[in-house]
């Protein structure tokens, strides 16, 4: 896929988030107009990732609901993994007449048409998360070709002289994700005459049980012994990439990596079965796209938000905001998703790996 990112300062971006817009706020509230009393759809693409539903939903509502001083609405639908129903969505929300559009496309091509047709009823649309084809008004996500390089850089950190000693396996994510195209790349240019890749899958979904199902080939292609890493592309894949290892009898388990910091990936780090996973902040990808959502539905200018320009194979130079990643490993547990809020020590640390938790320092 050709992306063109124009790169600026990301810290200005970064820290521009937490800014509250005064076009949101001002004369016409405190005077009782109308300003504010916007309807923005958020239209998420599945719940089997656990982070749509518990962080990125409530985070965009309250922010928008900040932004507004309570004024704004939020009408919410989840497509369940399904484009042709999120397209449906689409044409839902442009019925009820919101005035923004937040997407995280199923499909980032067969979105196209309803994003156009959401355009030509005036419309504005945010991509969020996931590149959308068609003409889109704004895009905010993570620095995806930056996530893939973290997780390569990873990768070979865990694997150290051990590296061309065997076999690692790529378990990229689904195609109809750009995203997937992105952490690829940004891997791979790390990892290219590193490492020998003895197998690639593209995930169907992303789902887990089809990330075990290609581990489990991989395993029987390559031989057990042979594979000396896993580079998984998100967290939810390398629980069934674990579970096929684990079937297989592979012991010690090879460095795995992950992305998202799903609590569960967390726990399979502290337990030494996760090598490591990449922390986004989801507060500032949804506080952007609550921003750029409201300020566009009201009319106002976004120059002051944006940190690049991105195209898409349809759209040149849409006005982004994106975000850098962390690596999460056994050493930063508490100096990241803990510190920040996303989960508790007592969350991640069940009966079962207390004692795990305390070898850490996670107490």
């Amino acid at each position: 896929m050709n992306v063109y990112v124009g790169r600026a300062a990301v810290g200005l971006a970064v820290s521009a988030l937490t800014v509250t817009l005064a076009a949101c706020g001002g004369a016409d509230d405190a005077a009782g107009g109308s300003k504010g009393a916007v309807k923005i759809g958020l239209l998420l693409p599945e719940n089997e990732t656990a982070r749509y539903e518990k962080f990125d939903k409530p985070l965009i509502e309250k922010k928008v609901a900040l932004l507004t001083l309570g004024k704004g609405k939020v009408l919410y639908a989840n497509a369940m993994g399904d484009a042709a129903k999120q397209n449906a969505q689409v044409d839902t929300m442009i019925g009820n007449k919101v005035d923004a559009l937040i997407i995280d496309a199923v499909d980032a091509k067969t979105i196209a048409g309803a994003v156009a047709k959401a355009k030509a009823a005036g419309i504005a649309v945010v991509a969020y998360d996931r590149l959308a084809e068609g003409p889109i008004d704004a895009y905010t996500s993570f620095d995806n070709e930056d996530v893939g390089r973290v997780q390569g850089k990873a990768l070979l950190e865990a694997l150290g002289d051990k590296a061309r000693n065997g076999k690692i396996v790529m378990m990229n994510g689904a195609v109809t994700d750009p995203n997937a195209a992105q952490f690829r790349s940004g891997a791979r240019s790390v990892l290219d005459g590193k490492v020998n890749v003895g197998k690639e899958y593209d995930t169907v979904e992303w789902k887990p049980e089809n990330a075990n199902s290609n581990m489990a080939a991989a395993i029987s292609a390559l031989g057990k012994d042979k594979i000396v890493a896993v580079y998984s592309a998100n967290d939810g894949m390398a629980g069934g990439i674990i579970a096929a290892l684990k079937a297989a009898g592979v012991n010690p388990l090879p460095p795995v990596t992950g992305q998202d910091a799903e609590l569960a990936g967390v726990q399979r780090i502290v337990a030494g079965e996760q090598y490591m996973s990449v922390y986004k902040p989801y507060p500032r990808e949804a506080e952007a796209a609550a921003e750029l959502a409201v300020t566009l539905a009201e009319g106002e200018k976004i120059d002051g938000i944006i940190n690049q320009m991105v195209s898409s194979p349809t759209t040149k130079r849409v006005p982004s905001v994106l975000i850098p990643g962390t690596s999460v490993t056994r050493n930063n547990i508490g100096s990241t998703v803990v510190l920040d809020g996303v989960f508790t020590i007592e969350e991640i640390c069940t009966d079962k790996l207390k004692a795990t938790c305390e070898e850490i320092g996670l107490k």
